[in-house]
């Protein structure tokens, strides 16, 4: 294995706000229909382009989602998305973790994000100089869940999918696409409550079940 790439929020950085703010936005909005599809609607609208500023952003979910952007709804919206980019941090072995990894593998993230919250908390933490490529949905125009960013960095990193393996928490927009394209896949699993294999509890697990 020449190449790992790993999700973002849930894999290598916790969210800095509990309940989740997309589970918060989603309770301000009220939008009848599954979180699922409450998730892929808003990130669609959110995370395949940019804006100028969050205010812009929310603007244009709440159209979508057939709701009136008034300036307090907004103003709630863009404190939880803004408080959240605060308070996040890297979970306490991501660091040490990536030290490791990075002297076997080319690493790199893929992430589904806005043009001012993951790139702003990389850069915080410096996540970065760990990382041979870093792709966003925001510049790309589509989401991880389509299999293009990760075509698109192991392209970029040169390796094949027998060369590469994708870590992350999510098994509809982080593990079901690497495995449509062939690539092996890891579900972070903190909480231990899903079943799926291969999976970890920790970025600790990832030399031993690599092997």
């Amino acid at each position: 294995m020449r190449a790992i790439i790993f999700d973002f929020w849930g894999t290598l950085v916790e969210h800095g706000v509990k309940p989740s703010p997309m589970k918060q936005v989603k309770a301000i909005i009220a939008p009848r229909m599954s979180y699922t599809s409450f998730v892929v609607l808003f990130e669609q609208t959110l995370m395949t382009r940019s804006y100028n500023d969050l205010y812009e952003g929310f603007t244009e979910v709440l159209k979508n989602f057939g709701k009136k952007p008034r300036r307090e709804v907004l103003d709630k919206l863009v404190a939880i998305w803004n408080k959240n980019k605060l308070l996040a941090k890297p979970f306490p072995e991501t660091m040490d973790i990536l030290t490791k990894l990075k002297e076997k593998y080319m690493l790199g993230i893929i992430a589904n994000t806005d043009s001012l919250s993951v790139p702003t908390v990389i850069e915080k933490y410096q996540l970065d100089k760990y990382m041979n490529k870093i792709i966003y949905s925001y510049k790309e125009g589509v989401l991880k869940s389509s299999g293009e960013l990760l075509k698109k960095i192991m392209n970029e990193l040169g390796v094949s999918k027998n060369e590469t393996v994708m870590i992350g928490d999510s098994i509809q927009s982080d593990i079901e696409p690497a495995k449509k394209l062939g690539v092996k896949a890891i579900l972070v699993d903190r909480r231990n409550t899903r079943e799926y294999e291969p999976k970890i509890m920790s970025l600790e697990e990832i030399e031993k079940i690599m092997g």
